[in-house]
């Protein structure tokens, strides 16, 4: 354990030597490093996409489910996206140096400026693309990031990493901005999540064992991407048929993703007649649902108190009928993970009451939970979407991951 103690110290110092020169650097050498870096990886195409072969095989010995074979996959469109995720954040205004206040409170100025946060500790599983977007998100940020991924993408995100320096040392930036933890002990995780003074700021993105493991042992601050129990209302007023098709792409379209669907909610009054609907757009989904639910949906299993507030992540939805909006809302208060939840509903009221009572950091309006994501948002790429409410909630982009100081400028002015 010594050994990988200082192993985690060592890749957390020389991230923070390299975030010294990031702060000053110009959005041309950034852009220069993102353009480098998506050449790198259409040059290391056929290296990618062997590395991911190797880990997919070794993922289905392991027995992994089809929706996280399915995270894991980096097909050749999933290689071109990269590509293009980097030319978008290239192209984004770069955040640092905004002046975001101005006031001159005695005479003197004032300025709120945008700066990077330093050192981001970023761990998290399966989806080897996330591992070109965080780098990159944080490199045009300038911060300097230490990559964890999970131990089933080792392979690709080792080949991945590789392009990444290549291009950031080709551009002329320090190639240790970018580091990757290559160790599988998950005592690398606590190791990190300690480096007070050399890492700012961890975001844990993944499970809820691995954010739970994050959070308990931590001493530097943490974002967390916490898991996506979301949740979707029917509410009386609602037009069944767009409903139908809303509730299938939140649940179906990519079941293994954070913002999929796990739980329905439906209005009594039109529970006979949506839910059948509701099936029938699903096929292939296990349902779980309560007493009102089975009593509609032969064949459906009974819903346990678990189902409540889990995250399936797989083809699988919870279903309750409910009374009103407002048992809606108090089931979503007490199950949600505060993450996506939504309603469809004609009714303005309604609406704007499930609007204002719901808490979560992205609630939708007939729309699925699925359009959480920061590249619709115009993020261009998210390292994260946040369910905490400081400093950062949503998905998160680049300005997400600056903060700010601020500048006083005078001629002399002295406090009297």
């Amino acid at each position: 354990m010594a050994g990988l103690q200082e192993y985690i110290e060592g890749i957390a110092r020389a991230a923070k030597a390299a975030s010294l020169s990031l702060r000053t650097l110009s959005a041309d050498s950034k852009n220069a490093a993102l353009e480098s870096i998506g050449r790198n990886i259409e040059s290391a195409r056929g290296a990618i996409s062997e590395a991911n072969g190797r880990d997919l095989a070794e993922g289905r010995k392991a027995g992994l489910s089809k929706p996280m074979l399915d995270r894991l996959a980096l097909t050749d469109k999933g290689i071109d996206d990269l590509v293009v995720s980097l030319k978008e954040i290239a192209a984004f205004e770069d955040p640092v140096g905004e002046i975001i206040g101005l006031r001159r409170p005695s005479g003197f100025l004032l300025q709120k400026v945008r700066v990077p946060i330093g050192v981001i500790g970023f761990i998290y599983e399966s989806r080897p693309n996330v591992t070109v977007d965080a780098a990159a998100l944080c490199l045009k940020s300038g911060n300097a990031v230490i990559l964890r991924g999970g131990s089933e993408a080792m392979q690709s995100n080792k080949v991945l990493v590789e392009a990444i320096r290549k291009g950031i040392t080709a551009a002329g930036i320090d190639g240790a901005a970018v580091q990757f933890i290559d160790r599988k002990e998950r005592e690398a995780i606590d190791a990190l999540v300690r480096q007070t003074g050399l890492v700012d700021l961890v975001i844990p993105r993944g499970g809820e064992a691995l954010i739970r493991r994050v959070v308990e042992g931590a001493t530097v601050p943490v974002i967390k991407h916490y898991k996506g129990v979301c949740h979707l209302y029917v509410d009386e007023t609602a037009d069944l048929a767009m409903a139908a098709e809303v509730v299938a792409n939140s649940k179906v379209q990519r079941p293994a993703t954070c913002n999929a669907l796990e739980t329905l909610l439906v209005h009594e009054s039109v529970a006979a007649e949506f839910l059948p609907l509701a099936r029938e757009k699903m096929p292939g989904v296990e349902l779980r649902g309560d007493e009102k639910t089975r009593a509609i949906l032969r064949g459906a299993a009974a819903a346990t108190e678990d189902d409540w507030c889990a995250e399936y992540l797989d083809m699988i939805l919870a279903v309750k009928v409910v009374s009103s909006l407002e048992d809606a809302v108090a089931h979503i208060e007490k199950y949600g993970s505060r993450h996506t939840d939504g309603i469809i509903s004609r009714d303005s009221a309604n609406i704007e009451r499930f609007v204002g009572l719901v808490d979560s950091a992205v609630v939708t309006v007939n729309a699925s939970t699925r359009l959480n994501d920061g590249a619709l948002f115009g993020l261009g790429a998210e390292i994260g979407i946040s369910t905490d409410k400081l400093h950062a909630r949503g998905p998160m982009g680049l300005r997400e991951l600056t903060s700010y100081k601020w500048i006083l400028r005078g001629s002399g002015d002295l406090r009297r």
